[in-house]
């Protein structure tokens, strides 16, 4: 490191500092003395040092420092160690070694690299080949990250070339050299293997959902087999696969369905073929999420009308839900008190209430439930009824009029987005027919379409919503949604428009609320065998603030019904709970805790997968590794070469860089010179009052 001072002010100021020393001593110490001449000019110069050099601290002098490091040359071995590279690549770990103490002994600083990015300070001989992924463009951008802006020239990657997740290396950049060292078998083993499996993650109790399976071998031709589905052990379903080429691919198709909620765990597996170099990817567990969730919707009506067959048609359309039609009618419905119990998501009243009132206990039971209600009305809704029911809309009506008013689009409305496009098409629509009075919109209740009388835009509202309130309420004040619906089809082929509208509506609508105040849930779905499962909390009051402290108790339940207990408590400082060790399979957990007294029960599921990319693939791929090392500058190698490579590097050593850093600060910043004359002033007191002074 290397200091220089620079002044700031014409250097010969430095007279003045110093004159201002001297007089300042002289004063001080011209009268006559208790103490001997000699230690009166002691402490009159340590006085004037310290006052003259005060004076100099005062010009704001600067320090320059400037330090140089030597940044060696550097050499990272990364090694991919995935499960594939095992068998070949622990007798090359010797040489790497060997390799590794050649190079620092010329000089070189070398480091290790695998894909284990929480492992510090890694040596080779602490390498084990047990990854279940490769990612190799991950891996060299790990690298580049952890010596960004340092001295790297070279990356020794020893891999298969094999590439199971992420993009590979050869799309990316990278600063330095990588030299390859290849290991494996370029040559395809005999063998059969599910490469991949095709399903839903989720599916419908009930319904029938498709599995598809991706078959491939090679080097069996003429040899046969069958692929199985099954479930808990039990056999589904059983096809036969004709191996009638060396390089076979072939896709197979199953169906299955479930009665059972929950996530189902299934598999798929491939009877062994004789010669194939291993079974162990002949089989593929597959976990399907099996739920009840379609929401369920009852679309009451006074008459038939087409707007009840336009709103089946959309809703219908949606998988997502599950309708009832039911149409009142003179004659009684037997199957009332059964539509009126059941526990509808939401309900659509076309026409209803009526000019009869509410008499009808189905209608009564459904209104009385506070279940999520959209109100069409007709020619003959009784609004003056309705206005009774409903805390969105007031509409005062002159009895027996009605007026035809197109749409209008609010845009101050966020819950639906539309185009341009769709906003013009929105008003070419023909009008609806609509009650004409005053209408007078409650606090809370949203706009999302008004009445357009012709060219005329109008502040009445043709479709409100309200959420605010306990009971979730939308009115459409007219009746024609058919007609949009045909109109929409004549200019553009589809009902894109009306549909989306609608069931964005109704999915607001029907939307269950989670209001619990205990809350625990894995973060993911699905983990992998080897990764911590990770459980987030949720705890609130009755304003529902977090509040924190409670113990938690957590039973996690394995297929075969052990449980497993785990009690923590729910702290602000770390709402997440970690549990490690969990092997393969479909897991059930209960979570209970007290909030304010009460127990509050949660269950749930969540899937612990194994991953077996490696045995996905087997074969090395080595033009993908002469193709890095060519782009990048570097040399493609096999063991039996290495020792060339590493003569080469050791030949052709790249230099050292030199790296300075420069510094500018004020001396009186420097802390030790406070102290300094600290000390200096210290001593002149000390020997003056040892001396009698003052």
């Amino acid at each position: 490191m290397r200091s220089e001072l620079i002044f700031q002010t014409p250097y010969w100021f430095i007279i003045f500092c110093l004159l201002a020393g001297g007089a300042y001593a002289f004063l001080l110490y011209q009268p006559e003395a208790s103490w001997s001449k000699k230690l009166n000019y002691a402490l009159a110069a340590l006085r004037g040092i310290v006052v003259a050099f005060i004076c100099f601290l005062l010009l704001s002098p600067l320090v320059r420092r400037t330090e140089s490091i030597v940044d060696k040359a550097k050499i990272v071995f990364a090694i991919d160690n995935s499960e594939s590279v095992k068998g070949v690549g622990q007798p090359v770990l010797k040489q790497i070694t060997q390799a590794a103490q050649e190079l620092n002994s010329s000089g070189y600083e070398v480091s290790v690299q695998t894909f284990d990015r929480t492992a510090e300070n890694i040596t080779i001989d602490s390498i084990r080949f047990d990854q279940r992924k490769t990612d190799l463009s991950g891996l060299l951008q790990m690298v580049k990250s952890n010596f960004e802006g340092r001295n790297l020239t070279d990356v020794i990657l020893l891999s298969d070339g094999i590439v199971n997740q992420g993009a590979a290396p050869t799309f990316n950049q990278f600063p330095f050299k990588v030299n390859t060292i290849a290991v494996g078998d370029t040559v395809p083993v005999l063998d059969i293997r599910i490469k991949d499996v095709v399903n839903n993650r989720v599916a419908y109790l009930g319904n029938d959902f498709p599995i598809r399976a991706d078959i491939s071998a090679n080097g069996l031709a003429g040899k046969t087999t069958t692929i199985s589905l099954k479930q808990g052990g039990r056999i589904i379903a059983t096809q036969k696969v004709q191996i009638d080429r060396a390089s076979f691919f072939k896709s197979f198709d199953f169906t299955a369905s479930s009665n059972q909620k929950g996530i189902q765990h299934y598999t798929i597996e491939l009877g062994s073929v004789q010669g194939e170099a291993s079974d162990r990817n002949n089989k593929r567990d597959v976990y399907i999420d099996i739920i009840d969730g379609r929401q369920k919707i009852l679309l009451l009506a006074l008459t038939p009308h087409p707007d009840v067959k336009a709103l089946r048609s959309l809703i219908e359309s949606n998988d997502n839900y599950e309708l009832d039609v039911n149409i009142l009618t003179a004659s009684s419905n037997p199957n009332a008190d059964v539509i009126g119990s059941k526990p509808y998501d939401l309900v659509i009243l076309h026409q209803i209430p009526n000019i009869l009132g509410l008499g009808n206990p189905m209608v009564r039971k459904i209104i009385d439930a506070k279940r999520p209600v959209l109100y069409i009305l007709g020619n003959q809704s009784a609004v003056p009824l309705l206005n009774t029911l409903n805390r969105s809309l007031t509409i005062n009506v002159n009895q027996g009029q009605f007026d035809k008013v197109a749409a209008r689009y609010n845009p101050l409305f966020q819950q639906i987005n539309f185009n341009e496009e769709s906003l013009k098409l929105l008003e070419r629509l023909p009008p609806l027919s609509v009650p004409f009075g005053e209408y007078t919109v409650s606090p809370g209740t949203e706009t999302i379409l008004f009445q357009k009388v012709g060219t005329l835009n109008t502040s009445k509202p043709l479709l409100v919503l309200n959420t605010a309130t306990e009971q979730k309420t939308a009115v459409l004040t007219g009746e024609g949604i058919w007609q949009w619906r045909q109109e929409e089809f004549a200019l553009t082929g589809k009902h894109e428009l009306v549909d989306n509208l609608f069931q964005k509506i109704i999915q607001i609508l029907s939307v269950r609320d989670d209001k619990r105040k205990f809350r625990i849930y894995p973060v993911r779905p699905e983990f992998e065998e080897g990764e911590e499962v990770v459980f987030q909390t949720e705890i609130y009051n009755d304003i529902y603030e977090p509040v924190y402290g409670q113990e938690v108790k957590l039973d996690i339940t394995d297929e075969s019904g052990k449980t497993k207990t785990y009690n923590y408590t729910h702290t602000a400082e770390n709402p997440r709970f970690n549990i490690s060790g969990l092997l393969e399979g479909v897991y059930r957990f209960q979570a209970t805790t007290l909030v304010k007294g009460v127990q509050e029960k949660i269950n749930g599921q969540f899937v612990v997968r194994k991953v077996d990319l490696e045995l996905a693939n087997t074969t090395a791929d080595f033009g993908m590794l002469r193709e890095l090392a060519q782009k990048t500058g570097g040399t493609f190698v096999q063991p039996v070469t290495l020792s060339q490579l590493i003569e080469k590097l050791k030949t052709n050593r790249a230099p050292d860089q030199l790296d300075s850093s420069e510094e500018m600060v004020e001396l009186i910043h420097l802390k030790w010179l406070f102290f300094l004359i600290l000390v200096l002033l210290g001593v002149e007191w000390g020997l003056r009052k040892y001396h009698g002074g003052y």
